[in-house]
């Protein structure tokens, strides 16, 4: 009898125990199936979260790039990254030498870095000293996390970076090369923030070509993508949100007719996807001008195959390639089954300009360029493969690239929660945006936020703008030497710094007016509860994500410094197809 009962008892507290393990069960919805949610998804599941991936397209890692083996840092540039390839088992080669310093294609003959001192010591000098005016404009940012500490700092992000090189007098082609270096990692010099080139110079500050560029990640960032899904319990593909209701006791995401609840949501999409979500209650107006005026920048990646190599054998073209012909930032893929591949990523106002035509014309205007060099390249032209990120409706652009006027506006702006929803994706990182790191950084952040939120922590409103007054900043500048006395001059000289004055007016480049606060979105009534989602398998991502625009990394840009201060530094290689991983 008393063993009977014993058991009963047991039976009784079991029971309730597995009702309050069940009342305790923590909840989250992941929107968004680039690098940055998948991220959030996994961190989250690991600690023990319900969690719900919800996808707009029918297959998963966002702006994954179409690299099949692609460059990535070692752990001192991309620690993240890294961590996540370890973790997973992913296999790894490591890098020639050759391909850890950038080269350039100058009206198609090839040079290494090398080659253009002995050959074109003019164009050489000038990199250089550019090199030196940059890590000037790098050391006048103390904290890349508050770069417009004072109001001297403040003034440059009115002031776009085509302007600045005006005054560096600069020969042609080193103008040409410089251009296509910025534009490859960020945007089209006219269309960017100095104090964002600052920042970003700032952040790489320190980290070499070689700690950029240390191996390949074989199979490229597709497999990364995979090896997150893998992991993962419920995911739903071909599942736009159209509608985000947010309430004290929770979230409720409409995708159709269809209601998903959860505790909190993690938003990993772009600033033009976020456009198409209605959000109860509204975003306020800075968010909303946010989302319609941030510049991304613009990218197109190309893949042109050939059946052998067309260019000649002592251009050993990987790495990183720059060209002062337009075609854009080059390296070699290695082809799959023989053949010789070449990756061309069309970015800034070249890309543009190629919006007017259609795939194979794209491919075909490339193709000319290279034929114009390599006079074998028609006859051995097999076919080609196109992402075309700046057009794509969901992306708008390729990755965050801060126009003139907008660190002001936008700083850290999508860092911190709005009541139950935590936002992710490259473009909410301070200090590696556009870059694959970035993008998985994002990912742990909104998780261990959520994990917060949970927790009851609140989270106060990022502040945007200069953190001293105009007499602070002349402390600054004194500080840092003659760097602002001489902005537009690009001067090399070592004397003692004078008494430093503000910059001298410029005509800032016109930001593009921020849009208008639109009217927050009617109330829309509660869809009514939704059976809990039941757990179904992961499915498969295919052979090659769609392209992220998501590829300064992948492919991407290629930052040449890093910040000192940061204490989790990351490569933002312009080979990083991924680098644009949402």
């Amino acid at each position: 009898m008393s063993v009977g009962w014993l058991r009963a008892c047991a039976l009784v507290m079991l029971g309730l125990f597995s009702v309050s393990a069940l009342a305790k069960d923590k909840t989250a919805i992941v929107i968004g199936g680039g690098l940055s949610g998948l991220t959030a998804a996994y961190e989250l599941q690991n600690k023990g979260w319900q969690v719900t991936l919800l996808e707009a397209k029918s297959s998963l890692g966002g702006r994954s790039g179409m690299a099949t083996s692609e460059w990535i840092g070692n752990d001192k540039a991309q620690p993240v990254l890294n961590k996540y390839v370890s973790n997973f088992k992913l296999s790894t080669t490591p890098a020639p030498e050759f391909v850890r310093t950038p080269s350039y294609l100058i009206d198609g003959e090839y040079f290494s870095a090398a080659d253009l001192a002995t050959k074109q010591p003019a164009t050489a000098e000038a990199l250089k000293r550019f090199d030196k005016t940059v890590d000037d404009l790098a050391r006048s940012i103390d904290d890349p996390l508050n770069p417009a500490a004072n109001n001297t700092l403040h003034a440059l992000d009115q002031i776009n970076v085509s302007s600045w090189l005006d005054k560096q007098n600069l020969p042609a082609t080193a103008r040409q090369l410089i251009n296509q270096q910025i534009r490859t990692r960020y945007d089209e010099p006219s269309r960017l923030s100095l104090l964002y080139f600052a920042q970003q110079s700032r952040v790489y500050r320190g980290v070499s070509d070689r700690d950029l560029r240390a191996s390949r990640l074989v199979g490229g960032s597709p497999v990364l993508a995979q090896a997150f899904v893998k992991q993962l319990k419920t995911i739903k593909t071909a599942s736009p949100v159209s509608a985000i209701s947010q309430d004290k006791d929770g979230v409720t995401v409409k995708v159709g007719s269809v209601g998903y609840q959860a505790d909190y949501v993690v938003l990993a999409v772009p600033l033009r996807a976020l456009n198409k979500i209605q959000m109860t209650p509204a975003l306020d107006a800075q968010h909303l001008a946010a989302i319609k005026g941030t510049n991304y920048g613009w990218r197109d990646q190309i893949m042109l195959k050939f059946k052998t190599p067309v260019w000649e054998s002592k251009a050993r073209m990987s790495g990183e390639i720059y060209s002062n012909t337009g075609l854009g930032m080059l390296w070699v893929e290695p082809a799959l089954k023989g053949g010789a591949n070449v990756v061309i990523n069309l970015s800034g106002d070249n890309a543009r300009v190629m919006q007017a035509f259609g795939d194979k014309q794209m491919a075909d205007q490339v193709l000319i360029r290279l034929h114009a060099f390599y006079p074998q390249a028609r006859g051995s032209f097999t076919g080609y493969e196109i992402r075309r990120y700046s057009t794509d409706p969901s992306t708008g652009g390729a990755y965050l690239a801060f126009g003139p006027g907008q660190i002001s506006k936008f700083w850290r702006l999508w860092e911190r929660p709005i009541q139950r929803v935590a936002f992710a994706g490259e473009h909410t990182d301070t200090l590696y945006p556009g870059t694959l790191e970035g993008a998985l950084r994002t990912g742990q952040r909104a998780a261990s936020q959520v994990e917060d939120l949970a927790a009851g922590k609140s989270f106060e409103p990022a502040k945007v703008g200069p953190a001293a007054a105009a007499a602070g900043a002349g402390a600054v500048v004194a500080k840092k030497g003659n760097f602002f006395s001489n902005l537009f001059g690009g001067s090399d000289d070592e004397k003692k710094p004078e008494p430093v004055k503000a910059p001298e007016p410029v005509a800032p480049a016109t930001p593009a007016p921020a849009p208008a606060p639109i009217a927050a979105p009617a109330p829309v009534e509660p869809p009514k509860p939704v059976a809990p989602v039941k757990t179904e398998p992961a499915k498969k991502a295919p052979a090659k994500a769609p392209a992220k625009t998501e590829t300064k990394k992948a492919p991407a840009k290629t930052p040449v410094k890093k910040a000192e201060t940061a204490k989790k530094p990351a490569a933002k290689p312009a080979t990083d197809t991924v680098t644009k991983a949402q």
